[in-house]
C-alpha cells in the first residue's frame, strides 16, 4: 500500500512541477491580491487588533489560505485528465484498494499545496519580522491539515465531472464566495448577522482563524479558539475522505 501511495504522490508532484504555467498561476495571482488588495485597502480597513503592518498584515493568513485553496484544488483536476488518457481505468482495474486511490490523489495536491504556501512563509518577514521556528511549524501543520480537506472536496468534485473547463466553470463559482466569507477580507465579526452566519459555517473560516492565531500567539476575540479551530479543520479532512472514499467505490467502474 504504501508503495502504490508514493507512486500515486510522485506522479501529481512530478507532473505539476513540469508545467510551470501552473505554478506561477498557482503562486502568482495570490501575490498579486495580497498587494493589490492589501495596498488598497489598506488606509480604509479598521480591526480590533492593533496591525503594525496594516492591512497588509491581516490580510497575509488569507492570502496563504488562498495558496492552498487554488494549488489544492485546481491540481485534483488530474483526476478528469487521467481518465481522458486512460490512466485511471488502468488504476480501476488494478488490485489496488480504492481507498489508497483517493488517498494518494489527495496526498498528492495537499503536497502541492503546502509546498506552495511554504514559499509564501518566505515573505512573512515583511510583515511580521521573523518568525520563530516552532511557530513556522504550526503554520505547516495547520496549512497540510487545511490543504487536505480542501484536497479532499476537490477530488471529490473533479471525480463526477468529465471536463477541465466545467471543472473550472463550478470551482470558480464556488471558490470564490467561500474565499471571501473565510475572515480573509473581513473580520467575521464586522459582517452582518446572515453572512457571519455563512462564514462560520465555512471550514476555511476556521482554517484563516487558526493560522492568524498562531501567527499573533494568542486567541483573537469574537473568533473561535485554536482548538475548535484545528478540531473542524480535522474534521472537514476526514470528511472529504470518507466521502471520496466512498464515491469512488460506489462508482469504481466509471473510468472503465
Amino acid at each position: 500500500m504504501l508503495l502504490q501511495l508514493w507512486t500515486l504522490w510522485a506522479r501529481e508532484v512530478v507532473r505539476f512541477y513540469r508545467q510551470p504555467s501552473r505554478i506561477v498561476g498557482a503562486l502568482g495571482s495570490p501575490l498579486l491580491f495580497w498587494l493589490l488588495i492589501g495596498s488598497g485597502l489598506g488606509r480604509s480597513f479598521r480591526t480590533n487588533e492593533p496591525l503594525a503592518g496594516g492591512y497588509l498584515e491581516y490580510f497575509y493568513p488569507g492570502t496563504l489560505a488562498l495558496i492552498v485553496l487554488f494549488t489544492a484544488i485546481f491540481s485534483t483536476i488530474s483526476v478528469i485528465e487521467d481518465r481522458q488518457e486512460g490512466f485511471l481505468q488502468g488504476v480501476l482495474v488494478a488490485p489496488v484498494p480504492r481507498t489508497t486511490i483517493v488517498l494518494g490523489k489527495i496526498l498528492g495536491s495537499t503536497a502541492l499545496a503546502v509546498m506552495q504556501a511554504v514559499v509564501f512563509l518566505f515573505i512573512s518577514p515583511l510583515t511580521y519580522g521573523f518568525l520563530g521556528i516552532a511557530t513556522i511549524a504550526a503554520l505547516v501543520g495547520i496549512l497540510s491539515m487545511l490543504a487536505f480537506g480542501l484536497s479532499g472536496l476537490g477530488f471529490l468534485l473533479a471525480w463526477r465531472l468529465d471536463s477541465t473547463q466545467g471543472f473550472h466553470a463550478i470551482m470558480n463559482l464556488f471558490l470564490v464566495p467561500m474565499w471571501m466569507l473565510s475572515g480573509a477580507l473581513f473580520p467575521a465579526s464586522g459582517a452582518t448577522s446572515w453572512i457571519r452566519a455563512l462564514m462560520w459555517m465555512n471550514p476555511l473560516t476556521y482554517g484563516v482563524t487558526a493560522l492568524r492565531q498562531v501567527i499573533y500567539g494568542h486567541r483573537i476575540p469574537h473568533e473561535p479558539g485554536l482548538a475548535a479551530s484545528l478540531l473542524v479543520i480535522g474534521a472537514f479532512g476526514a470528511a472529504a475522505l470518507i466521502a471520496g472514499a466512498w464515491v469512488v467505490q460506489r462508482d469504481g467502474r466509471r473510468g472503465s
